[in-house]
């Protein structure tokens, strides 16, 4: 395996796979990163002009690609940048960003990007990080395309097994997983194939089943024993075009909190509702319940098509 150094190269460079936590290498955007000081660091990424999920939607980078960038990035400054072993989980408690749409019109060539990384409130326990925030600012050809904030723990695998039970054993987790409900229409959810739809319509306008898809090949690109964040996210945005269909909506940002794992093996509800529409901006409130409690929740703002 590369060993990655600060002095490693960092534009153009193939992150191995690992230190994003990705399966395929194909699905890593991150190109390479730079130690500052004082917990600061820059982190380069390339977006592709084409992308077998996140793909471009009338000339434009499917927004969520800052959103999985930002991710890949955790993992990535938890190993490289604050030693955390291969086998730590990272989780996210937060994410907060927003994209500005005119930075996210595609071009001739894939999108360099250049994230410019302050990570504070650091916790360490026993020398290991245990939890830190990242604010992010991201560039793109001298400009700025959007800014992220989040904060997640890291944990160690006896805490994680220790917190997480028997839903820690990934066999287990998978042979209880519900039956997958049949998609909502495409169209309604600012999507064009079924495969890639992850909301199942309900009696209730409004209100989805949360599909999970163990065998999808982005959303689950490996073994897991809960929902991915990123499943979540794009919970959210879908449900935030079906609440504004027949719109056609741009997400320009979310601000997402991460409350309980969301499990495999029980019916997750996703309920949207439109908070406010002015012009050609809109915000919807997206929550999920698994068992009666609230999941996950974020707030989506869109530009109106």
């Amino acid at each position: 395996m590369l060993v990655l150094t600060a002095q490693h190269p960092h534009a153009g460079t193939a992150i191995p796979r690992q230190y994003v936590h990705k399966a395929a290498q194909s699905e890593v955007l991150v190109t390479g990163w730079e130690a500052l000081d004082g917990d600061a660091f820059t982190v380069t990424a390339q977006w592709p002009r084409a992308h077998s999920y996140y793909g471009a939607v009338n000339g434009r980078h499917d927004p969520l690609l800052l959103a999985e960038t930002v991710r890949q990035t955790i993992p990535l400054l938890s190993h490289l940048g604050y030693d955390v072993p291969f086998g730590h989980r990272q989780i996210w408690d937060d994410l907060n960003w927003t994209a500005d749409p005119a930075a996210l019109t595609c071009a001739a060539l894939p999108a360099e990007i250049e994230m410019h990384i302050q990570c504070s409130d650091v916790t360490r326990r026993g020398g290991r990080l245990a939890a830190l925030r990242m604010d992010v600012v991201l560039m793109r050809d001298g400009v700025q395309l959007g800014t992220a904030a989040t904060r997640f723990a890291s944990q160690s695998p006896n805490v994680y097994t220790r917190l997480r039970g028997s839903y820690a054993d990934l066999g287990q987790a998978a042979a209880r997983c519900v039956a997958l409900a049949p998609p909502a229409p495409p169209r309604r959810m600012g999507r064009e194939r079924f495969q890639d739809v992850v909301l199942s319509p309900s009696a209730t306008a409004h209100r989805f089943q949360l599909r999970m898809d163990l065998n999808h090949p982005v959303l689950f690109d490996h073994p897991v024993d809960h929902a991915p964040g990123m499943l979540l996210l794009e919970a959210a945005r879908q449900a935030a075009h079906e609440a504004l269909y027949p719109h056609c909506a741009l997400v320009t940002g979310m601000e997402s909190a991460f409350h309980r794992y969301v499990e495999f093996d029980a019916p997750c509800w996703i309920e949207s509702e439109v908070l406010e529409r002015e012009g050609d901006d809109a915000a919807v409130r997206v929550v999920a319940t698994q068992h009666g409690h609230e999941v996950f929740a974020a707030t989506v703002t869109a530009r109106l098509g």
